[in-house]
């Protein structure tokens, strides 16, 4: 160690926080993120003034692009060329930039991603609107800095006459922070803002009928108004963008679709690219042949359609699958007096307008003080010009330009700057008419010092001059909106995209759901070992919940502790039979102890002649029942809301749809079911918590499900957790009072387990049974035997050792369904094991309780 050094110990910990910090405030304040005020980075502040001090203005000739970066590089920005390079690159882009700001010529990339030409090859200038961004930068309108070595000034921020941040936008990730702000149209934020000096109380929402939306440079359509007003109102938002398309047919009849624009930040190629794999895929089907037709006039992509395609249908595909439909997620942050902050709409404006207010009395402040200096030049000039012969005669007297100079200010009382001017007079000065303009200028510069004072004086006043300056900017740069706006989904919905079919929900005991097409499945015959019907599953998972709606229903979700949600069954997430699906809690907001129990889907909510005439049947584990109308649970909320009060010790079970003239059997699982008239149950209010239907036969018994039933040729059907099961006639089950302990369904033994599910079917309904291990068969109903309610029943499922059922779902088919089905192959799985109707065990004699 050499003399006079010392080491300090410091904490490893504490040095990394310090530096960690250091270098994350360094590129929030000095690389990422914009500043509110003129709505420039660093990089791009220092290209548009580097190209300003080199000379190349709009009015000027191109200059080399290298020769601008090596002047920004080698006087403000120490960092790599390629960085500045891209910055101006991309401000010369029209479609990155709402209104570029540099004027580019030559190679400067395109929409589908090209790069641009090396700099040695392109050259640029700046556009005429920049010039408005450094407008009055020589009249000490902002502070300047000095370079990264001190041996330059630079600005700090520019004057910006208008509101760059807005117009624009911009994009950057600092550290633990990012930045993505829309571009909007220069008209319509001009309007907002002289509307919001105006009144500076001015709520976002009137804003927002001078400020629309944002207006991207590629165009496209804005589908959908709640992101736009969530971005407007709290400085973040997601703004749903959509190519903009229009139909046409070839004189040979063939059906096209054309794109003109795509939404902002699309990269067309990858997009054309995309879209070809997903036709090969057969993911989008309709498209015959596509391809890219964009030239100097503008951009258009061809989809030749099929014959039997539907153009609408075809589409809406396009939007759903591919980038031809994305999102903007609007996230408002930018430096508000060298602190990022996420800013509102008003907030933007605000800060803009405020900045102009500072630029405005620095601007005035310097004119008036360079029109004093001046008005006093004048006047010592007119002193001299009204004692001409005298100052003449001094001058010629004196021994030298010093002596001469303080003998004027002796003599007439001037000053040093007076007098230095008088003796740099030119002697035309001295003839009456040079007199007579000497004099109109003085007048004039008292006005304009009279005029510089007031606007220092008066705030109004200011305020105008700034309007007024944006009333010039709009008149020169002005244009049409390029975005329009969907503010409702008109004729083709989102859910236009979505075909109607029959799909398979399957939610396991951990919470994953899925939604599966019910042609996935196929039918087997009674007694067969199944198909695998869902992912291998983790440990101790297993699905638990098996239930078949249409994807243009609603979910109505209803948990243990007696919540409901709601999902239309297409916002599910699709996924194959071997799939795991997705965790419920990340699709509803439901608790983390609580779990889905039954599901209930419902074509339409808005129906009020329905949601008046049908009714919710609750039962718990318990044995308590409740029936509520379905209008109290006809409006959806996100947090979903309480369906029934559960006491303590006790779940919700099921929940069932009704028409009021039901007939309920509910079973239990010691293999007893009660039946009662749905009349019985009084009709209560969404928090009751319910009556007594049906007593269970020890404290370790509970219930195992609840059949609705509506017409008389339903049958019951049974099913125990080994595997057996049957059907049993209704008439079988005398209607009781509800309450009482019923009477025997399934003969429960070792053999055949404890009752796990009872469903009412007819011949036509299949069965789907589903094991903890995961392996599934759907079965028709028609091949279960009729026998009576008091028997083991017969075997449905072969189970391999330890295994047990675990969830079963009835299907019901309509006559087109079962042609379908029988002709479905059936030789995925041969079945092991048939059990025939002579292995079934005798009917024990029973009392009816």
């Amino acid at each position: 160690m050499n003399e006079g050094e010392r080491i300090i110990p410091i904490n490893i910990e504490d040095e990394m926080r310090g530096a960690y910090i250091d270098y994350s405030m360094s590129v929030i304040i000095s690389r990422a993120l914009p500043d509110v005020r003129d709505g420039l980075k660093p990089v791009h502040r220092r290209v548009l003034y580097g190209m300003s001090e080199l000379g190349v203005s709009y009015n000027r000739a191109y200059k080399k692009s290298a020769r601008i970066v090596g002047e920004v590089l080698g006087k403000y920005h120490p960092h790599g060329d390629s960085s500045v390079y891209e910055a101006m690159v991309r401000m010369a882009q029209p479609w990155s930039l709402r209104y570029p700001l540099v004027d580019g010529q030559g190679n400067f990339g395109s929409i589908d991603g090209d790069s641009p030409a090396a700099m040695r090859y392109t050259e640029a200038r700046l556009k005429r609107i920049a010039d408005e961004l450094l407008s009055d930068l020589e009249k000490n309108t902002v502070d300047f800095v000095s370079n990264f070595d001190d041996s330059l000034k630079e600005p700090s921020v520019m004057p910006a006459k208008f509101p760059n941040l807005l117009v624009n936008g911009t994009s950057g990730i600092a550290v633990g922070m990012a930045t993505n702000m829309a571009p909007h149209n220069l008209t319509e934020i001009i309007n907002g803002t002289i509307a919001y000096i105006d009144n500076e109380e001015i709520t976002i929402s009137e804003l927002m009928q001078f400020i629309t939306a944002p207006d991207f440079p590629t165009g496209g359509i804005i589908h959908g108004y709640d992101g736009v007003k969530a971005a407007f109102e709290t400085g973040r938002g997601r703004v749903l963008m959509r190519g903009r398309a229009i139909f046409e047919t070839t004189p040979s009849g063939k059906e096209q679709i054309i794109v003109t624009e795509i939404p902002y930040m699309v990269n067309k190629s990858s997009l054309i690219e995309k879209t070809a794999e997903l036709v090969n895929e057969k993911k989008i089907e309709g498209i015959s042949d596509l391809r890219d037709e964009s030239d100097r006039d503008g951009l258009r992509i061809v989809y030749d359609l099929k014959r039997d395609a539907i153009p609408n249908v075809v589409l809406n595909n396009l939007y759903k699958y591919t980038a031809l439909q994305s999102s903007f997620g609007v996230n408002n942050v930018a430096l508000v007096k060298g602190r990022p902050m996420t800013l509102n709409l008003k907030e933007l404006i605000h800060y803009f307008v405020e900045h102009r207010h500072e630029v405005v009395i620095r601007r005035t402040q310097f004119e008036l003080d360079e029109a004093r200096k001046r008005a006093h030049i004048l006047e010592g000039l007119l002193i001299a010009l009204d004692n001409l012969d005298e100052v003449i005669n001094l001058i010629r007297s004196s021994r030298d330009p010093e002596i001469a100079r303080n003998g004027l200010m002796e003599r007439f009382g001037l000053s040093e700057i007076q007098a230095r001017a008088i003796l740099d007079m030119r002697l035309q000065r001295l003839t009456g008419l040079e007199r007579d303009k000497i004099q109109a200028e003085y007048q004039e510069i008292m006005k304009l010092i009279d005029y510089l004072v007031s606007v220092l004086n008066d705030e109004t006043l200011r305020k105008q001059i700034i309007k007024d300056e944006l009333i010039e900017i709009r008149e020169r740069y002005g244009d049409e909106r390029r975005t329009s706006i969907e503010v409702s989904t008109g004729d083709i919905s989102y859910e236009d995209m979505i075909p109607e079919e029959n799909m398979v929900i399957t939610i396991s005991h951990e919470g994953y759901i899925k939604r599966t097409s019910l042609n996935e499945y196929r039918s087997q015959s009674r007694g067969g070992v199944g198909s695998r019907g869902v992912a291998a599953s983790r440990e101790n998972d297993f699905t638990e919940h098996i239930f078949i709606a249409n994807t243009h229903h609603h979910m109505m979700f209803f948990t243990e502790f007696g919540k409901v949600f709601w999902l239309k069954v297409y916002e599910i997430p699709e996924g194959g039979k071997t799939t795991k699906g997705r965790a419920i809690q990340n699709l509803i907001q439901i608790e983390k102890e609580d779990k889905v129990r039954t599901v209930l889907n419902v074509r339409d909510l808005k129906n009020q002649d329905f949601i008046l005439n049908h009714n919710l049947v609750f039962c718990t584990e318990k044995g308590t029942i409740k029936k509520t109308i379905l209008e109290s649970y006809s409006r959806p909320r996100t947090n979903g809301i309480n369906a029934i009060t559960i006491n303590e010790g006790d779940r919700l079970l099921d929940v069932q749809l009704t028409n009021g003239n039901s007939e309920i059997v509910i079973a239990l699982e010691s293999g007893r079911a009660i039946r009662f008239n749905e009349t019985q149950v009084r009709q209560m209010g969404r928090n009751a918590a319910g009556v007594r239907g049906v007593t269970l036969a020890n404290a370790n018994d509970k219930v195992v499900g609840m059949v609705c039933v509506q017409s008389q040729e339903t049958e019951l059907l049974v099913v125990s957790e080994n595997g057996f099961g049957k059907r049993s006639l209704l008439d079988e089950y005398r209607i009781t009072n509800r309450g009482g302990k019923g009477v025997k369904t399934l003969n429960v033994t070792d053999k055949t387990g404890k009752l796990v599910s009872i469903q009412g079917v007819v011949d036509t309904d299949d069965l789907m049974i589903i094991n903890r291990s995961g392996i599934t068969i759907r079965l028709r109903v028609g091949e279960i035997r009729v026998i009576g309610r008091a028997t083991q029943g017969v075997r449905l499922i072969k189970l391999n050792e330890a295994d047990q059922i675990s969830s079963v779902a009835k299907i019901e088919m309509d006559d087109e369904e079962v042609v379908a089905e029988a002709v479905l192959d059936q030789s995925e799985l041969q079945p092991e094991e048939s059990l025939q109707p002579d292995t079934m065990v005798d009917p024990e004699i029973e009392t009816e309780v």
